[in-house]
């Protein structure tokens, strides 16, 4: 049941981490839960970076900051992700998926929802927005003293082909389960996304951790001891809903709806 327990409980990190550094221990844990996932024929295609060195936290921070103020600017995130946004509790309530962007700088308050307008893309613009919310997204990842990269064997991860769906479901179990295991060592995780979003800083990390042609980088994470009270983000939200199962999961056939017991009333 803790396990269970834990799962269930389970958080992304928005703010910062204690400057503690992640002992060698708990590193090679998270290491060894990561190798307890399972993959197709147990081809283990996974690869890891584990990145202390704080020079290279802080370029990879400098080029994730960039690329989160030229999303935000371009008004390219907003426009990639505006489906998933919800403005009051009852959107969430009755979608139960998505964000609800709950917390905002003073000024945009008035204006939340056409936050993500073109004229409130304007407006966000006028106030320095983009800037503020890169260089927040910088000395977050900055501050964290321990970043993740999770790499793909490319003899299994072939696109296109089964061995491609087997290779990113197993890296996912892996990641999964550090996800999981988190928790039970006092730490959180958040996944570094803004630079994916651009290929070129993309390519910039890759350069920077000397990922070889036989290795494709999937994603990196930034990993820390969780401070006891956290402060929230300029712009922050909260994702604690889930849908109920008789909006996900179907029984016998997919036209007939499981019943959920709790929307019931049971």
């Amino acid at each position: 049941m803790d396990l269970i327990d834990g799962m269930l409980a389970r958080r992304t990190t928005n703010g910062p981490f204690r400057p503690d550094p992640v002992s060698r221990e708990h590193q090679h844990l998270l290491m060894r839960v990561a190798q307890a996932a399972p993959s197709h024929f147990n081809s283990q295609p996974w690869r890891f970076v584990l990145i202390e060195n704080p020079d290279t936290i802080a370029q990879v921070a400098a080029i994730a900051g960039q690329s989160m103020t030229e999303l935000i600017e371009g008004g390219v995130f907003f426009e990639r992700y505006r489906r998933y946004f919800r403005f009051t509790e009852k959107e969430m309530e009755d979608r139960r998926d998505g964000i609800h962007i709950d917390h905002l700088p003073g000024p945009l308050k008035p204006f939340t929802r056409q936050v993500f307008s073109d004229a409130g893309l304007k407006l966000m613009r006028q106030l320095g927005v983009p800037k503020k919310l890169g260089e927040d997204n910088r000395k977050l990842v900055a501050g964290s003293p321990l970043l993740l990269a999770a790499l793909l064997d490319k003899g299994e991860y072939r696109p296109g082909e089964l061995s491609g769906f087997y290779s990113v479901f197993g890296l996912g179990a892996a990641m999964e389960n550090i996800w999981n295991a988190v928790g039970a060592l006092g730490m959180g995780i958040q996944f570094v996304s803004t630079p994916m979003e651009i290929p070129r800083h993309w390519q910039a990390i890759q350069d920077l951790l000397r990922v070889p042609d036989d290795l494709e980088l999937m994603a990196v994470y930034r990993l820390g001891y969780l401070p006891h009270e956290q402060a929230r983000p300029s712009i922050d939200w909260s994702s604690r809903h889930r849908k109920r199962l008789d909006q996900f999961v179907s029984r016998d056939t997919c036209d007939q709806p499981e019943r959920d017991p709790g929307a019931d009333g049971f």
